[in-house]
């Protein structure tokens, strides 16, 4: 008996335990699946070649584009890893602003090759560590057959910003828009900071009519709105001295909701002679400063002006630009050089800006109001973009966008390498034979990984683009591939 008692113990070690898996392999596989069907989703609308997605939203609204980050940001997704690689792409976006289509496509051919290598039995931790190798080698071999380059050289540059262009809708246009771009974006740098490059410093103003052609760099300020002269105020203003003002040119109203009831025609007659001395006196103090041209921000409280302000202002031959947007302000007056005034009794002449002409000119059958020839103008640019139709100019807007992003890695990064795959193939041949120097695990899953890179429908001739744009793409969908495969369980909580 006693024999029988000890051996027992030693039975039980020589015992094998079952785990079941399946559940841990049945996730991790359906998260591979619904990456790879966003990936495959917007495979078609890369490189030079790619096509264009029609988006219709619930609400009629139609966005025709082929920007990756566009497609993905207006995509339903419900699975979890599937909005991973929405969001991966937004990254990309911020990151580096082109490349957001290689980026998908990349993690999604990365993803395929990962479900190849568990299915042959690999870990997914070692499939996931040997990726992380292979990421930090990757960005090696880019920077070694990066070029440098100077901010003077404007073929390069240009030829950059075209290569962004080359695969949108507006391609045609590429040779108007590259060299904008370029300029647009050189224009902003500060010399005192010369690595850093503010998009918010560009703005981009959209006007229907035209077409894309009719496109231009304006070097001053443009208002998408007409000058407000219904009283008949001026529409041209030389030698402008220009305020911008964050209060009311209208009668003040109480603090609390109230309603005031006026019996006595007497007593309405003080209301309305009070009203008028209150905005005669406001109009008297602009005028008593020098200033000819009044960009009153838009109110939410009540009327920015009323209509007697209006010709009370046109009287003193002042020319107003209404409904100035609050978060247009900080470019207003870094353009102009000038301070907001935010109170009447703060208005003085050294919070003005000066400009050679305010004039209100037609633009297609709309008016917009411009401003040039601005003193001490501060280092910011206005493109005026426009097109015969609205799909038109919002998807030229994406591309200018693109461009710009394209030019401010090159800012904060000063190297260039050839485009169109070469990256892709030179790297995949690199890692391949790097692979053969490892052993064991790690060698087949780099290998494999390897062959992941080669994506050939972007193959085209005479193309260079940012360093930065191909280093972010690869480091980006390395980690979201890593992160999806190490998940082996979803939990739904409430």
């Amino acid at each position: 008996m006693a024999t029988a008692v000890a051996a027992s113990p030693a039975q039980s070690r020589k015992t094998e335990t079952y785990t079941d898996t399946k559940r841990r392999d049945d996730v991790r596989g359906l998260n591979i699946a619904a990456a790879r069907a966003v990936a495959d989703a917007v495979r078609t609308s890369l490189g030079p070649r790619g096509m264009d997605k029609m988006i219709s939203s619930g609400e009629q609204e139609v966005i025709i584009t082929n920007d990756g980050a566009t497609i993905l940001s207006r995509m339903s997704l419900l699975q979890p890893a599937a909005r991973m690689l929405a969001e991966l792409s937004r990254s990309q976006d911020a990151a580096a602003g082109d490349g957001t289509t290689t980026v998908v496509v990349l993690a999604g051919s990365l993803l395929r090759r990962a479900q190849s290598l568990l299915s042959a039995g690999a870990h997914p931790t070692a499939a996931a560590d040997a990726l992380h190798r292979l990421a930090t080698r990757a960005v090696e071999v880019l920077h070694a057959m990066a070029i440098p380059i100077e901010l003077s050289d404007r073929d390069s540059l240009v030829k950059s910003a075209s290569t962004a262009l080359n695969s949108k809708v507006v391609s045609q246009y590429s040779s108007l828009l590259s060299p904008l771009a370029v300029d647009a974006a050189l224009s902003v740098v500060d010399p005192a900071h010369p690595d850093l490059l503010d998009l918010r410093d560009i703005r981009v103003v959209k006007k229907l009519g035209g077409t894309v052609d009719d496109t231009e760099l304006i070097r001053g300020l443009i208002f998408d709105k007409k000058a407000s002269h219904a009283a008949g105020g001026p529409t041209r203003v030389e030698n402008a001295k220009i305020a911008v003002i964050q209060f009311q040119v209208s009668p003040p109203k109480t603090d609390i909701e109230q309603s005031v009831i006026v019996s006595d025609y007497a007593q309405m007659d003080r209301i309305l002679r009070e009203e008028r001395n209150y905005i005669l006196g406001m109009v008297k103090k602009i005028k008593a400063s020098g200033c000819n041209v009044l960009l009153i921000q838009k109110s939410i409280l009540r009327d920015a002006v009323t209509d007697l302000s209006l010709h009370y202002l046109a009287k003193a031959k002042i020319l107003v630009v209404k409904d100035v947007e609050r978060d247009e302000i900080e470019f207003i007056t870094k353009t102009l050089n000038c301070l907001p005034i935010a109170n009447i009794e703060h208005f003085r002449e050294d919070k003005l800006g000066y400009a050679d002409l305010v004039e209100e000119v037609s633009v297609g059958e709309s008016k917009i109001v411009k401003i040039m020839g601005i003193k001490d103008m501060g280092r910011t640019s206005t493109v005026l973009v426009r097109g015969s139709n609205q799909l038109v100019i919002d998807e030229a807007e994406r591309s200018l966008h693109d461009a710009l992003c394209v030019i401010r890695c090159l800012v904060n990064k000063r190297f260039l390498i050839a485009g169109g795959g070469a990256p892709e193939i030179e790297m995949s041949m690199q890692l391949a034979a790097w692979a053969k120097e490892l052993q064991g695990m790690e060698s087949y899953c780099i290998k494999e990984f390897a062959e992941a890179l080669e994506i050939t429908n972007i193959l085209e001739e005479n193309v260079v683009q940012p360093l930065l744009v191909s280093t972010s793409a690869i480091t980006l969908a390395c980690e979201c591939v890593r992160m999806i495969l190490k998940i082996d369980d979803i939990v739904t909580v409430r």
